[in-house]
């Protein structure tokens, strides 16, 4: 293996492919700093983004239009780049294998692009030796140059969280590894400039592949234990946020809150960290177990909601996103609960002022709710279910949520938003 010697101190030329929540606000970062371009499959993101208006929220118009960064959907915005910086998705396939697809097609982009002494970060998440065992025979096999003699690898884990504008790319440590010294050494230079110099050097490209991977993996089975918690205090006819109130009071205790696990990082990721487990031989049960608990959450929530209804009944669910606030859908397990109302014989409506209607029905089918005007008493609902606590339902009074229902109707909390409220009597309330 080469040493790196043929690197730069400092990168001429970055490109970051993939624009999406992680790609677009890293790429305006970098910006700021050096030459660099964003590169997008995409030609209507490309579009929109060029309009100066990101749709994720995750850039300000502002911004967007006062960055120097280039934009397009036409690969040759890769030439002369010496930097290579991959932030594609990375979902789940079949079976929950993993679908390197994405990841495996940048490659492909980018490989005709490579020159001597070229550096490839990858930035998705990934079980541990993808980026050196599958991204680097990919790059090799579209060039004549070799890896790690001619171009190198680095790995350097994405950890912002959409909608989260505290700990904004600016704000975070980032970890960095590279195939080489050097490698690590010209992407402390790159990703320091924007965190100001918060880089930690993890030991290698395994290891920093592999710190990604067991964090969302750990959220999801601290989740999963507050959800079965949930279940077992709810057969037992009171709710799990009492019990939090009560339990967050000790220093110690780690305060997670039940739901619906859905996103493109909890609900997928702990699924690569099995996978990798069972390529070393081991049988990730813990892992997996955390996984159903949560992916069964959306029937036991249809199945006792249903109970409190008769067949036919209406609902109105109240959020379709996967998180509060954000207008991102990937792996929305709200989709779930709105299928098992559904399969219950329950007719069911949606409504989410931040979702896209068009992507809602292109990707699910789902017509949404233009709002949540009644202008008909016949109009009014059974049941009324938050799922995603956004800022607009947080601010929801008690006579919004009754001039939604019948006089009998029920409120349905999963997020435990509405708590504080008191309603009219004869509404009767849900509460996880």
């Amino acid at each position: 293996m080469g040493n790196g010697g043929a690197l730069k101190k400092k990168p001429g030329k970055i490109a970051v492919i993939g624009l999406g929540y992680v790609g677009l606000p890293l790429a305006v970062a970098l910006a700021e700093h050096f030459p660099t371009v964003g590169y997008d499959i995409d030609k209507e993101r490309i579009k929109t983004l060029n309009a100066g208006h990101d749709w994720t929220n995750e850039v300000t118009d502002k911004d967007l239009k006062k960055s120097p960064l280039k934009f397009s959907a036409v690969k040759d915005i890769l030439k002369g780049a010496d930097v290579f910086i991959i932030t594609t998705p990375t979902p789940i396939g079949t079976n929950h294998q993993p679908d390197l697809g994405p990841v495996l097609s940048a490659c492909k982009s980018i490989a005709r692009y490579l020159s001597k002494g070229a550096v490839v970060i990858l930035e998705s998440t990934v079980y541990p030796g993808v980026t050196e065992m599958k991204c680097g025979p990919e790059l090799e096999s579209g060039t004549s140059l070799r890896c790690g003699e001619d171009f190198f690898l680095g790995y350097s884990p994405e950890r912002t969280n959409p909608g989260d504008k505290i700990h904004t790319i600016h704000k975070i440590t980032k970890v960095i590894a590279g195939q080489t010294e050097a490698v690590t050494d010209l992407m402390e230079v790159i990703y320091g400039a924007i965190t100001h110099g918060n880089v930690f050097r993890a030991k290698n490209i395994k290891a920093a592949e592999a710190s990604k991977v067991i964090e969302n993996a750990q959220r999801d089975l601290n989740i999963a234990f507050i959800n079965e918690a949930a279940i077992i205090f709810n057969q037992a006819g009171f709710s799990i946020y009492d019990v939090l109130d009560a339990a967050k009071t000790k220093w110690n205790f780690l305060d997670f809150k039940p739901g619906l696990v859905g996103g493109h990082c909890i609900g997928i990721d702990p699924y690569y960290l099995a996978h990798f487990a069972e390529e070393v031989g081991f049988e990730a049960d813990l892992i997996l177990t955390a996984r159903r608990t949560n992916d069964a959450m959306a029937g036991f929530i249809a199945g006792d909601i249903s109970k409190k209804l008769k067949h036919g009944s209406r609902v109105l669910i109240l959020g379709l996103t996967f998180k509060e606030d954000v207008p991102d859908l990937r792996n929305s397990r709200a989709v779930d609960l709105i299928w098992a109302l559904k399969e219950r014989g329950l007719n069911v409506d949606v409504y989410d002022p931040i979702a896209d209607p068009e992507e809602v029905h292109r990707e699910y089918g789902i017509r949404l709710v233009d709002s949540l005007t009644i202008k008909n008493a016949a109009d009014r609902y059974d049941a009324v279910v938050g799922t995603v606590s956004h800022r607009a339902f947080r601010k929801l009074k008690a006579k919004e949520l009754e001039g939604l229902l019948k006089k009998d109707g029920l409120v349905g909390d999963i997020k435990g938003i509405w708590r504080g409220l008191e309603f009219s009597k004869g509404i009767r309330r849900w509460c996880l």
